[in-house]
């Protein structure tokens, strides 16, 4: 046994329980390891905890994750120099030369559970042999891992985490967990892409639905399967959501896939309904072919609309996110995308939060290489960790930050007073009248998480003052 104490960080997950602790927390428990989780999006972090740990690792998922890590990551390595420090997620290894700048020792890539148990079995040695990540860069494939169920032992019980919200007044307890890791597309602003590089990886079937089932006994009534893309690998993806529902049939759950899956596996949307999928995310983004082939999404706005009705007809709810603030933004491209949102009756799926998303490009991005984006950045920036960018027209910009400041911390406001407001701000702007509203769907209820879904986005000023 490892005469040794590990304590794994996270700083912000969506306000979901963070799945990036509880898996290496079961690789590190099983070697012996004592390993406490803290996460401090919801619960301190004492001094005493970072003296005495031999070991510590933050998970970096998201880019917000990663700035607010910064000023803890600085604190530990005041409190305990002796530790040896690790970070794993999807941005660290996108900024590992700034993470080691701050103290951190080991940068691990998207595969990190193996890696991390091999670094505290050398933690007591004394020994520092340098990380696989540091090894073998991307351009080799990352390991295929057999896991472990996740142990969620000693994180906060889920009724601290986000919750769904049935829109009747119903609040359900909500679980999280991930049936596969990477993805097989190259979406340019995509931060898995750096990472995983087309590379896809699934959890194996009976961890999935082990972690489930202890998530269902700590009171979860829903899941969230956070994989990158539901349908990267459809059999495996159905094989669990059907053993998900024999086993726990009064049970709801929620998944992400593009729009491209949703046409080209439209057979398997009646499945995920009958399986009790309340809701498909899916990252749209725009509905200009043109930016829409800049970023490589591989669907056009045609393909959105065919989505909608698919999803429609199938009683399946849709919620699409979207990138709305981007250089190739125009006034008249943005009242668009609020004026066909209305037309299609979407105005309920979707979170305020999600029309004041302005496009984030950080280290490594494949943003970088589209030339005609260059006149609009400028250097990178080690305290937002992030390539700033200034929009050609200024009044973009304004309408961007008057609607960041409507939006603001009314994250959980009725979304239609929300989205009206943003709708006459916009068409103001843009000098334009808006079209008249169209009657609304009567007895619909939209089911959503009360934490809403951010992906390749900078941080809402709301998410910088969570720590």
């Amino acid at each position: 046994m490892l005469a040794m104490r590990a304590l794994l960080v996270s700083t912000y997950d969506l306000g979901r329980q963070p799945f990036g602790l509880a898996s290496p927390a079961a690789w590190l428990r099983r070697d012996g390891v004592d390993v406490q989780c803290v996460d401090v999006a919801k619960e301190r972090l004492p001094d005493q905890t970072i003296q005495s740990a031999d070991l510590v690792a933050f998970h970096l998922p998201m880019h917000t994750a990663t700035r607010l890590a910064a000023p803890l990551i600085r604190k530990i390595r005041a409190l305990n120099p002796s530790a040896r420090m690790c970070a794993y997620g999807l941005y660290a290894p996108l900024n590992a030369d700034w993470l080691r700048s701050i103290g951190v020792d080991d940068v691990l890539d998207g595969e990190f559970e193996q890696e991390l148990a091999a670094i505290a079995r050398e933690v007591p040695t004394g020994s520092k042999v340098p990380p696989i990540s540091d090894r073998v860069r991307s351009s080799g494939p990352l390991p295929r891992l057999q896991f472990l169920v996740p142990d969620r032992s000693t994180l906060p019980p889920l009724a601290h985490y986000a919750t769904l919200q049935l829109g009747d007044g119903t609040v359900v307890t909500a679980g999280y967990t991930e049936a596969s890791r990477g993805c097989r597309h190259l979406c340019r602003h995509c931060p898995v892409v750096p990472v995983y590089n087309g590379q896809f990886r699934v959890v194996q079937a009976d961890v999935v639905l082990a972690d489930i089932a202890s998530q269902v006994a700590a009171g979860a009534r829903h899941i969230t399967f956070g994989d990158p893309d539901f349908f990267n690998g459809p059999t495996h993806a159905m094989r669990i959501v059907e053993a998900f529902n024999a086993a726990h049939p009064a049970l709801t759950y929620d998944v992400t896939i593009k729009i491209e899956h949703l046409l080209q596996h439209r057979d398997l949307i009646p499945r995920l309904r009958d399986t009790g999928c309340l809701f498909v995310t899916s990252a749209v983004e725009s509905l200009d072919d043109r930016v829409l082939g800049l970023l490589e999404k591989g669907h056009t706005r045609a393909d959105f609309l065919e989505a909608v009705a698919l999803c429609r007809s199938h009683r399946l709810t849709l919620v699409p996110t979207f990138v709305p603030f981007h250089p190739w933004t125009t006034l008249a491209a943005y009242c668009d995308l609020l004026d066909t949102l209305e037309s299609l009756d979407l105005v309920d799926h979707i979170s305020p939060i999600q029309l004041a998303i302005r496009l984030l490009i950080p280290a490594g991005s494949r943003m970088l290489e589209i030339d005609e984006i260059r006149p609009f950045i400028q250097p990178f920036d080690g305290m937002t960790l992030a390539f700033p960018w200034t929009h050609a027209d200024s009044a973009v910009d304004r309408l961007h930050a008057e609607v960041t400041a409507l939006v603001g911390g009314r994250l959980a406001s009725d979304r239609r007073a929300v989205f009206d407001e943003i709708s006459h701000l916009a068409h103001a702007a843009a000098g334009v009248p808006r079209p008249a509203s169209r009657p609304i769907s009567a007895n619909r209820v939209v089911p959503y998480l009360n934490e809403p879904w951010y992906c390749c986005a900078e941080p809402n000023p709301e998410q910088l003052r969570i720590v």
